[in-house]
């Protein structure tokens, strides 16, 4: 593997021991000031016609709130991840990740929150690293 795949791979690792944690500061250091994160209503939506945005663009303090409310109302139950392809652009400043999850949320009611499938996570070069830009929401491609 590439030092930069392996820089890619790091930063994917990382946001899951941020998931794996429940630590919203680890988590939110992942993400590029410009981060957006298109979520399509379930995972066989595959035309964006039908994407949502949640969360908007990037705000820290909105999606460090939205995500520390997931963490304190839910257990983590489940956070399988599986990196299938990294592939870093010829001029070295931007990459996507190709991962597949199976992360499930449980409430203190009960009821359960899935998300099983595949997402991709694009990331671009700055001056302290990688920071992740974009992702999609996960989709299930039938594998």
């Amino acid at each position: 593997m590439t030092n930069q795949r392996a820089e890619i791979q790091e930063i994917v690792d990382r946001e899951t021991r941020a998931w794996d944690t429940r630590d919203v500061d680890l988590l939110i250091g992942c993400f590029h000031p410009d981060m957006v994160w298109p979520w399509p209503p379930d995972a066989s939506a595959h035309d964006p016609m039908d994407w949502v945005f949640p969360f908007g663009r990037y705000d820290e303090a909105r999606w460090r709130a939205a995500w520390q409310e997931l963490f304190d109302a839910h257990e983590l139950v489940r956070n399988d991840r599986t990196t299938r392809r990294i592939e870093v652009s010829a001029e070295g400043d931007g990459a996507f990740a190709v991962v597949d999850i199976d992360t499930r949320w449980r409430a203190a009611d009960g009821r359960e929150q899935r998300w099983r499938g595949r997402t991709c996570k694009l990331y671009t070069k700055v001056a302290d690293g990688w920071k992740m830009i974009a992702q999609t929401g996960v989709l299930d491609y039938g594998g």
